[in-house]
Parts: C-alpha cells; sequence; structure tokens
C-alpha cells in the first residue's frame, strides 16, 4: 500500500491536480514569488520536505506545504544557475 505522506512516483504519475500550502514560519512574500515557489516546488516534487497525497475519483492530489528549507534549496538552485 502506498504511504501517501511522502514522495511516491507511481502515485505522482497519477497526480491531476496540485495543491500549495504555506509553513507558518515563513512570512509574507510578494505574490509574484509565491507563483514562481509554487510552480518550481511542483515541478520536482521528489524535493519537496512535505509532499501529500489525496485520493480523488480520477486519480490524486498532490498537495506540498513549502517550508523555509524549500525556499532555501530553490533560491540556490536558482542563482546558482
Amino acid at each position: 500500500m502506498a504511504d501517501f505522506n511522502k514522495f511516491d512516483p507511481r502515485v505522482d504519475s497519477l497526480v491531476i491536480e496540485t495543491k500549495t500550502f504555506w509553513d507558518a514560519a515563513i512570512g509574507k512574500l510578494a505574490d509574484a514569488d509565491m507563483h514562481w515557489l509554487a510552480d518550481a516546488v511542483h515541478r520536482h516534487p521528489e524535493k519537496a520536505s512535505n509532499v501529500q497525497y489525496e485520493r480523488a475519483h480520477t486519480g490524486f492530489t498532490r498537495t506540498i506545504t513549502v517550508a523555509v528549507a524549500d525556499i532555501e534549496r530553490l533560491y540556490d538552485e536558482k542563482m546558482s544557475g
């Protein structure tokens, strides 16, 4: 049985919808930053620190709660090229 509280490539191949939440430790971000970060974290969900899947009628919904560590990693990757 799949664990729906961590990245699972098999389940992820059935994702039909994505949702993004923000950890309480993250302060106010500009809308443009939030949009870019959400796109970037969902582009590589295997690197996200908090991934969950919910069953839907025809697949799964992937929910990622973006943590401070995710933001640091994404900006490091962006700056390093």
